[in-house]
């Protein structure tokens, strides 16, 4: 019977899997826009995930490198557990327009770099959301709106089921090794979940790096409202290590692991210390931002329009990878890997070096390795290790889809936070 029904939740849930062709990722595919940020009001350290029915809201922002500021529209697509559109029709997760003009702009100020910020607010009074679950945002110009320009994700919850769980060193592959383990306990008393094993979809994220996403099809039992997951591969991540750091919040004295900044004729490059391989070396606490990044100018009374562009230069000292390459990453790349992160090895000085403009700020950062040969994310062990005690965010979204339903809905968000061991 356990096997028909698992069987069975197979199915359903793989329905949404066997098309993957629209790209529905965090991304900016114009080079005049930069520096998307998608967070929630009021709390920089939130995934970016609102609660039905409470005044919870969704900021979105990012800037355009011109003088002068663009029409530009936004839309939303409402999408399952795989983010990919659902079946839902626009008055069915929506109320009200789902085309509106982008009207809070600012230009930059006193910075070499000329830019407009631009700033989106939801829920607001054009544009309420009825349904949960994943929503993307696409911005366009109305003359060519099949051509997005930006697009981010977010996610919308009914915290109709209570969640609760621990993350441990102690695990199946290991005690305090390179693993942490998740245990996941759901409340689902006077919820909608008929059967456990068919209606719920449990999804776990480290640091909200979309390569790291697992999902589970099924508990390990069910205590009458009580779902147990326990004891799960899929709930063995690796321990990755702390985030690198780094601060640039002024053109007139260096920040945070800054080795020197210079103006270079058309805006200020900042040099960092030189980075060294930590796989081998012993664990060392840093409190970070799990990857995230804060918009910060030092004498700014806005640094969303008084922070200036800088152009970074990374540089990391270690042996080639002769089949592979590396990338810096971080929230700020958007778990992108491409030529613009993508790192240059100087076999003459045996380094890595890659130049990225940024915004001025606070940023978290790690290097990742990518084989050029096979469809395998990138990993950041090879040269950031896997240390036990690193201190991760894990992202647990449940997901419910009920017979007949149209489309997933998200009835859970909660975070888990690894305790240093």
């Amino acid at each position: 019977m356990v096997r028909h029904l698992l069987i069975t939740a197979a199915l359903l849930w793989g329905i949404f899997s066997i098309s993957a062709a629209t790209d529905t990722s965090t991304r900016i595919f114009s080079q005049r826009f930069k520096t998307l940020k998608t967070t929630v009001e009021d709390n920089f350290m939130s995934p970016p995930v609102i609660r039905m029915g409470t005044n919870d809201r969704i900021i979105i922002t990012f800037d355009e490198i011109a003088e002068d500021n663009s029409y530009l529209e936004y839309r939303l697509i409402h999408c399952n557990s795989d983010w990919q559109p659902s079946r839902l029709v626009e008055s069915e997760y929506i109320s009200g327009f789902n085309s509106i003009k982008i009207e809070d702009y600012a230009f930059s100020s006193s910075t070499f770099v000329h830019y407009v910020n631009y700033m989106i607010t939801l829920p607001n009074e054009d544009m309420r959301i009825l349904h949960s679950g994943n929503y993307l945002l696409q911005v366009y110009d109305p003359d060519a709106p099949n051509e997005t320009l930006v697009q981010t994700r977010f996610q919308v919850s009914e915290n109709a089921i209570r969640t609760d769980g621990s993350v441990t060193s102690r695990t199946d592959k290991g005690f305090n090794s390179e693993w942490q383990q998740l245990s996941l306990y759901l409340d689902c008393e006077g919820s909608e979940v008929l059967n456990p094993y068919q209606d719920l979809l449990v999804e776990v994220t480290q640091n909200m790096n979309t390569g790291t996403t697992r999902f589970l099809r099924s508990p390990l039992r069910v205590e009458g409202s009580r779902v147990v997951y326990e004891h799960m591969p899929d709930l063995i991540f690796p321990a990755s290590n702390e985030y690198r750091r780094f601060e640039s919040v002024s053109n007139s004295f260096p920040g945070m692991h800054v080795d020197s900044l210079r103006y270079m004729g058309t805006n200020y490059h900042v040099w960092l210390k030189p980075d060294y391989p930590r796989a081998e070396a012993q664990y060392n606490y840093d409190r970070t931002q799990h990857g995230r990044f804060l918009v910060h100018e030092y004498n700014a009374t806005d640094s969303d329009t008084g922070a200036d562009y800088i152009t970074v230069h990374f540089l990391l000292e270690s042996p080639e990878f002769t089949d592979a390459d590396v990338y810096v990453d971080g929230e700020f790349i958007h778990n992108t890997y491409d030529d613009h992160n993508r790192m240059v090895y100087d076999r003459s000085r045996g380094i890595y070096t890659a130049e990225i403009p940024v915004k001025q700020g606070a940023y978290n950062y790690q290097y990742v390795v990518k084989r050029r040969n096979g469809n395998e994310p990138p990993v950041s062990a090879p040269i950031e290790g896997n240390k036990y005690e690193t201190e991760n965010e894990y992202g647990i979204a449940v997901w419910l889809r009920t017979p007949g339903a149209r489309a997933d809905r998200l009835v859970s968000f909660t975070t888990l936070t690894s305790a240093r061991f």
